[in-house]
């Protein structure tokens, strides 16, 4: 129930006590920059001046060196990519050079096998003209052989 007491108290618009906590925060913030804040952003640029201001100095070559390991990985990536159209080229020219050699080792195959089949039909040839002509004179001896007796 004491809640509900409290409840009665609660206002939904702003009265003038707004000024006075507005008021109230603007003096809390001045009171601690003269109090808290002033003397400790001046601690740390004595502190920052009494190591030789190197901080700064520190930071710009970190932000250099970053950008030159940037550079440096930009130039890899190129390089590597350029690495790649090098050996992709160099493996289309000798599988070019490939199928040439393949292509000069069929023709040449296929005309040893032309060769061939010519001078074997020509040996058949012969063969069969000899076959003939033996024959010839193994019917002839074999009639005179019949006509002798």
């Amino acid at each position: 129930m004491h809640l509900l007491a409290f409840a009665e108290s609660i206002q939904l618009f702003p009265d003038g006590t707004l000024f006075i906590h507005v008021g109230l925060i603007l003096l809390m913030i001045w009171v601690l920059n003269r109090t808290l804040y002033r003397p400790l952003n001046r601690i740390m640029e004595t502190r920052d001046k009494s190591r030789g201001g190197y901080a700064s100095e520190a930071e710009a070559i970190l932000a250099d060196v970053e950008a030159k390991e940037a550079q440096y990985s930009r130039e890899m990536l190129d390089s590597r990519a350029k690495g790649y159209e090098l050996i992709e080229k160099e493996q289309k020219k000798a599988a070019a050079a490939r199928e040439q050699k393949l292509a000069e080792a069929k023709a040449e195959a296929a005309g040893k096998l032309d060769a061939g089949k010519a001078e074997l039909e020509g040996q058949a040839a012969e063969a069969k003209s000899a076959i003939g002509e033996d024959a010839k004179k193994l019917a002839d001896s074999i009639a005179a052989s019949i006509l002798k007796s």
